[in-house]
């Protein structure tokens, strides 16, 4: 078998169809794609699309179950919108800013990252986009600790031990259940894309990324942003409407 059969049967795939050139009697077939190309692609277009549209309909997925908290939300909020406000009316409208503000902020420096990695910055300055943004969600989760002890110790946790001494207890206790469930699941999300941030941020410190492949960082950074989205939704929604409420 010669030197040149033996390469072209390795080649991955049959669409890709590498460049052939004459080294004396043997037809010799060299690479032409991106390394980055998996075997399964035809072009690096194409991957990105494919990966793109992988991202945009694992998050449609995640619109459908924070839809169904936000529809049980508005059911309940509905039926007793006096109860909600005067629950509502005892977070801290002021950790809520400071948390919109951080993630705001988080949502600039991942463009930031997006955009280094685009334009083949060097990889420390792509690293340290990525670290920023990873720094200001280890904040808005710290700032999320804080509420989450403050509403601990003054038993407004549901279940055995909840107490409201306002005119509303049964509705409070469901805010309650609501606000921890929304806002524990975003958290978590949160946490499991800093858990990303960090596999993006090793392979940008190792030189993975350039303007030709930047894949991964713009596919995280739409996971990125998804979660900061449903946090713009959340802050109005759980802190806003005590506002409303007349003691």
């Amino acid at each position: 078998m010669s030197e040149g059969r033996t390469r072209a049967e390795h080649y991955p795939g049959p669409m890709h169809r590498p460049p052939v050139h004459l080294e004396g009697t043997h037809v010799v077939h060299t690479h032409g794609h991106h390394p980055k190309l998996q075997h399964h692609f035809d072009t690096m277009a194409q991957q990105t699309e494919a990966s793109t549209l992988g991202m945009w309909v694992f998050l449609v997925t995640e619109i459908m179950f924070f839809g169904g908290l936000f529809m049980c939300y508005l059911v309940y909020r509905t039926a007793s919108p006096e109860g909600f406000a005067e629950a509502s009316h005892h977070l801290n409208v002021l950790w809520g800013t400071v948390n919109t503000l951080v993630l705001i902020v988080s949502s600039l420096t991942m463009a930031l990252g997006v955009r280094a990695a685009q334009t083949s910055a060097p990889p420390k300055t792509q690293a340290l986009w990525i670290v920023a943004t990873m720094g200001l969600g280890v904040v808005f989760l710290g700032v999320k600790a804080i509420e989450y002890i403050d509403k601990f110790n003054h038993h407004l946790v549901p279940g055995p031990y909840f107490k409201w001494e306002g005119k509303h207890p049964a509705t409070a206790e469901m805010f309650y259940s609501l606000y921890f469930c929304m806002t524990g699941l975003h958290a978590l999300h949160m946490v499991i894309g800093l858990g990303i941030m960090t596999v993006i941020g090793v392979m940008a410190l190792r030189r993975q990324f350039d303007a030709d492949y930047y894949t991964p960082v713009e596919v995280a950074g739409l996971y990125w942003h998804f979660v900061d989205i449903v946090w713009i939704f959340l802050f109005p929604l759980l802190y806003l409407i005590g506002g409303h409420f007349t003691e």
